[in-house]
């Protein structure tokens, strides 16, 4: 290893394992890391959900190009969820939708997110304290791009790209 790349790699912040999320895509691993200090009920929900396996095979149903790609639900509609009940919203203004943020999607009601969530490919200051941000990608934004678009206004996928798995770090061997 170089020195200068020795020096990055001590100067860049260690991830909290159990605050870490690996999302794989046929185009390679996501990482993102999770914000409980903003949403800790959306953090809590998205552990259990990737400890169940929940997201593995999920399809991106909804992908606007410049604007970002939604996925988790396992029916591929929008119209599903997990079997657990909504969450109630945890807006905030200490944070920013910004290009790479993980946000929990939801219907018009506020207090309506479950499972589905969307990775937004640039910043998008309209949605700032109207949709709960739990996420933040830190390596592997350059996958997300390639996840493929919708075929209509809407972002609707016809055989959408799919997540391989969804793990918490600490737990990526299960």
């Amino acid at each position: 290893m170089s020195t200068a790349a020795s020096a990055q790699s001590d100067t860049s912040p260690k991830l909290d394992p159990q605050n870490t999320v690996y999302l794989d895509l046929k185009y390679g691993r996501v990482v993102i890391e999770l914000r409980p200090d903003l949403a800790p009920k959306h953090v809590e929900r998205i552990k259990l959900l990737c400890h169940e396996h929940f997201y593995d095979n999920t399809p991106f149903h909804r992908v606007i190009p410049g604007f970002m790609a939604q996925g988790g639900d396992p029916t591929g509609t929008g119209q599903g969820g997990s079997p657990y009940p909504n969450l109630p919203a945890e807006f905030t203004d200490r944070a920013n939708f910004l290009r790479g943020t993980v946000g929990a999607a939801r219907t018009a009601d506020p207090n309506s997110a479950n499972s589905q969530f969307f990775i937004m490919f640039a910043p998008s200051p309209h949605l700032d304290g109207q949709y709960t941000i739990w996420g933040q990608v830190v390596s592997g934004m350059q996958y997300v791009d390639q996840i493929k678009a919708g075929d209509d206004s809407s972002g609707t996928v016809q055989n959408p790209d799919r997540i391989i798995r969804m793990r918490l770090a600490s737990e990526e061997d299960k």
